[in-house]
């Protein structure tokens, strides 16, 4: 027994599949036994302490899935983050894990009622550089990480889950000691994955395919050189091995039932204090929509914008029109992992036509046009509505307004002039308005009470000449490179 490790477990007296909250609940409720759950809990509790030194909270009648511990919080020295649970079916469990908390001398963190995270099965500690790898997409929303950042003081990555079987990080996403990485990469969108390549060495990711994925082998309890896991594939086990990690499996196929295996029945209580720098990239903004929101279908577009874009949203504040010539209101906090991703869904919602950006808005950046008919990168794209734009603390109205052109701020009899100009017709010397800050697209109310027309159509598709196209070409390429790692041909080509 290792006594510098602690873990916190949870018996399954009360533990059953009552609900469905998950995709592996499905065609489960009722159909686990109580008495294989105790005695693979049992086999994994005997198992657990040959490693670590294990404490236990009380179960509670009436919370079946309190046996999973990783969601109680997360932990790291004194302090505690408590979990906010998405789903109202495992909300009675907070009071619970909070009282276990305090009366061990945990501070305890509170996050507000309307902001999901759910503990350490949504964050986990990287074993080398110490940052927080923190999830989110179905549990835990991402205006959490900003918070775990500050009260934990450490840096936070954000990774982003689209594979709705894996709603939480810690199902397809184990660091291991040394610095390791086993996970399912097809678990997480194109940014996610580049993010984790440019932190994690070639060397030191380990990769599993789909049928260990599904057979939850990522949720696994590392102790040192040890990884405890429900199950893994021969495969595994000698790129586990090769690595210098010793393999014990457990069977938890009762706890699978619900979505979980080792990992999630257990919450490491000491982690390893690093010295990182309190930071998260986490960028939000405010937006402005106004018109016929609701008969226009522009709130659904623009949320479903965000949301498909890699970020999440917030609605501040909303104000529907009684009559149905009245025009509606609202404010949406817009949160994004990094000012890219961001730059990605405002250029989108702009695209939209749709949103108006408040007259307080950050003013707009410019760079400078180093070869004529050559445009800086991520150039603002223009539309073909009128635009706006903030330079210093006034609003210029574009000049000359067309479609796919750049707007290009000059001086012209001594004035400023924004001007909307093809990327041929860009002059040295001149300044173009990059990113999506500082722009004010304008729509009068006939446009806004389309549902669908022709020109919608043309942005409507995945990609356009509108819309930055870089996240999917990223796609494809990480694609392309899995495939050719996995040896596997391209339906398409029949290359590899």
């Amino acid at each position: 027994m290792t006594d510098a490790v602690k873990i916190l477990m949870c018996a399954p007296h009360h533990y059953d599949v009552d609900y469905v909250i998950n995709p592996w609940m499905e065609g489960n409720i009722h159909r686990s036994s109580r008495d294989l759950a105790e005695e693979q809990w049992g086999k994994l509790h005997k198992v657990l302490k040959e490693y670590a030194t294990v404490e236990l909270v009380p179960p509670e009648r009436g919370w079946p899935d309190m046996v999973f511990t990783a969601n109680a919080g997360l932990v790291l020295g004194d302090q505690v983050v408590l979990s906010r649970f998405f789903h109202p079916e495992r909300q009675g469990e907070e009071p619970f894990f909070q009282k276990w908390f305090e009366d061990n001398g945990y501070t305890v963190h509170v996050l507000p009622e309307s902001l999901p995270f759910e503990g350490a099965g949504d964050a986990l500690f990287d074993r080398a550089g110490g940052w927080l790898w923190a999830g989110y997409g179905f549990r835990s929303e991402l205006d959490s990480h900003p918070m775990l950042a500050e009260w934990l003081d450490v840096e936070v990555l954000s990774l982003r889950l689209v594979d709705g079987r894996f709603y939480h990080l810690d199902t397809c996403f184990c660091p291991l000691t040394d610095g390791y990485l086993l996970y399912y990469p097809a678990a997480f969108d194109a940014y996610s994955n580049r993010l984790i390549e440019m932190r994690v060495p070639a060397d030191k990711r380990i990769v599993m395919d789909e049928v260990d994925a599904i057979a939850f082998a990522c949720n696994t309890v590392n102790v040192g050189h040890t990884v405890v896991m429900n199950k893994a594939s021969d495969r595994l086990k000698q790129k586990l091995n090769n690595c210098g990690f010793e393999v014990v499996e457990t069977p938890l196929t009762e706890f699978l039932k619900a979505g979980g295996a080792a990992k999630c029945l257990t919450l490491k209580m000491t982690e390893p204090k690093h010295k990182t720098p309190q930071a998260s990239s986490l960028q939000s903004r405010v937006i402005h929509l106004e018109g016929h929101l609701l008969d226009s279908g522009l709130v659904n577009q623009a949320l479903d914008t965000i949301v498909s874009g890699g970020g999440s949203f917030q609605v501040l504040n909303f104000e529907l029109g009684k009559q149905r010539q009245d025009r509606s209101v609202a404010d949406v906090k817009v949160s994004a992992p990094d000012v890219s991703v961001m730059d990605d869904i405002m250029g989108q919602l702009i695209d939209l036509g749709a949103v108006s950006l408040p007259r307080e808005s950050t003013a707009a950046t410019l760079e400078p046009v180093l070869q004529s008919g050559v445009a800086p990168d991520d150039f603002y794209v223009t539309t073909i509505y009128p635009t706006e734009v903030l330079i210093g603390d006034h609003w210029f109205r574009v000049e000359g307004q067309r479609m796919d052109g750049a707007i290009a701020i000059t001086h012209e009899n001594g004035r400023l002039v924004a001007r909307c100009k093809l990327l041929r017709d860009l002059v040295e010397g001149e300044e173009v308005v990059v990113g999506s800050q500082g722009i004010h697209t304008i729509r009068n109310s006939k446009s806004l009470k389309k549902k669908k027309t022709d020109e919608f159509s043309f942005m409507g598709a995945g990609v356009s000449s509108e819309r930055r196209v870089e996240l999917v070409v990223e796609q494809i390429a990480w694609d392309m490179r899995r495939l050719r790692a996995a040896g596997r041909k391209c339906d398409r080509c029949g290359r590899y």
